[in-house]
């Protein structure tokens, strides 16, 4: 089934300048990219996308992280496109990803990861509506 699911190239891989080797990973996989952006993102935006989060103790460090540099957010899409997503990335940390995955390649710990990745169909309808528009779409 053809889906569409979020990446986030988090601070720390746009402080690597790393965008482009990330991005090429997911196309060369043969998935699409449908709608690009850079932006930074606000406390408040973020109260929202990790709204089950947000009181707990590890919140303010998040914050402090996502609000460092802009991310570049970007949408991508093909056939069982969000575990495609969850196989180039590798779990959340890199300590436990596999070798040739995002997280392991570039990250460093659980925050300093490299990218987000939407985690369900449900999450991915969510974040593309927070970040994108529809009529950037």
């Amino acid at each position: 089934m053809k889906e569409r699911t979020v990446v986030l190239v988090k601070p720390d891989g746009v402080q690597k300048h790393i965008i482009g080797r990330v991005i090429d990973r997911f196309e060369r996989a043969g998935l699409t990219i449908v709608a690009l952006k850079m932006l930074r993102l606000t406390r408040e935006f973020l109260e929202v996308w990790y709204s089950h989060h947000k009181d707990k103790p590890f919140f303010p460090d998040i914050v402090q992280q996502m609000t460092s540099t802009p991310v570049v957010a970007f949408i991508l899409e093909g056939e069982g496109a969000i575990q495609k997503v969850f196989a180039i990335c590798g779990p959340t940390d890199p300590a436990q990803a596999q070798p040739g995955t995002i997280r392991r390649d570039f990250g460093v710990d659980k925050p300093r990861n490299v990218v987000h990745r939407s985690d369900s169909l449900e999450a991915a309808q969510k974040e593309i509506s927070l970040l994108f528009p529809s009529e950037e779409l």
